[in-house]
């Protein structure tokens, strides 16, 4: 294998799990506030609607990021009105939400199927991103990849050691106790469910900008539960999420080149092989018991203040 051919397969597995890692750091930070956000999905694609509606609109890539950042931060701030303002079952919201996203987000795109723009452009520093094996891996990513690596990065500093993301871990672990402390429950969870609605958006921006730069209904296809999924497989940890992403990517461009290579399997069985080693792993590595130690003890329970 050539090193030009060995960097182009990891530069897709990285490609293929850059909108997952933005979706899941996310709703890993509104999960360990005490809030479960099921509309991922929904937030997410209307992200992609409305990131590649102003970035086609305008012909700038940060101009569709910024649609999309705040596509889907208006999602989760109708979602943070109807669970922490009013204490309506989360579950139920987060289903209406995807359902909602979906709905809204192909109304809104009719008018964009069919159109493509010139992806984002990609990171190249001369002699660095022409190294052997790792160059263009690591200097020539675009920038959405680097945002998540610093997403990453900074959420894993914030949650361990700032005395807001001590708050943030405390109001998830027990609301009651850290509203007895003196710390803004409500405020907390609502200001973590609109940073968990802003990464979604950007996750679905990210596909309809640089992943496939066009936009289709449904081009999520189930991403949103797929973050889902690795908060639970990183057992809510950071770093781990990245872990989970790649298994994901990885998982995917297997799937592209065992169709291509006709090993005489259905197509739809390949194409469900991302999902199913997502759960896979799932099983694997997140037990019973481990699940229940690691998630916040508050998660999905409505905050009502006492009287």
């Amino acid at each position: 294998m050539t090193s030009e051919m060995f960097q182009l397969i990891l530069m897709t597995v990285v490609t293929a799990a850059t909108p997952l890692i933005l979706a899941a750091i996310g709703e890993l930070v509104t999960e360990r506030a005490g809030v479960l956000n099921l509309g991922v999905e929904g937030m997410m694609i209307m992200g992609a609607a409305l990131g590649f509606a102003g970035a086609y609109a305008s012909g700038s890539t940060t101009i569709g990021a910024l649609c999309g950042i705040v596509a889907g931060t208006l999602m989760a701030a109708l979602f943070g009105l109807l669970t922490i303002g009013l204490a309506i079952n989360q579950v139920a919201s987060g289903l209406a939400l995807t359902i909602f996203g979906l709905g809204l987000s192909g109304l809104l795109g009719t008018g964009f199927v069919g159109l493509k723009r010139d992806a984002a452009p990609q990171l190249h520093i001369q002699g660095l991103s022409d190294l052997p094996y790792m160059g263009e891996l690591v200097f020539g990513e675009d920038p959405f990849v680097y945002a998540a690596i610093l997403l990453v990065a900074g959420t894993a500093w914030f949650l361990s050691r700032t005395r807001a993301g001590l708050a943030l871990r405390a109001t998830g672990d027990n609301h009651q106790s850290a509203h007895a402390l003196g710390l803004p429950v409500r405020r907390t969870r609502f200001l973590a469910t609109l940073f968990g609605g802003a990464c979604a958006g950007l996750a679905g921006a990210y596909l309809t900008l640089a992943y496939t730069p066009f936009w289709s209904p449904g081009m999520t296809a189930g991403r949103g539960w797929i973050a889902l999924a690795l908060v639970v497989f990183a057992s809510w940890r950071p770093w781990r999420i990245v872990l989970g992403a790649l298994l994901f990517g990885g998982a995917t461009v297997l799937q592209l080149h065992a169709q291509a290579a006709s090993f005489g399997l259905p197509g739809q069985l390949l194409s469900a092989a991302p999902y199913l080693a997502t759960i896979v792993a799932l099983l694997f590595l997140s037990s019973g018991a481990r699940r229940n130690a690691a998630a916040p003890a508050a998660l999905g329970q409505p905050f009502i203040a006492p009287r």
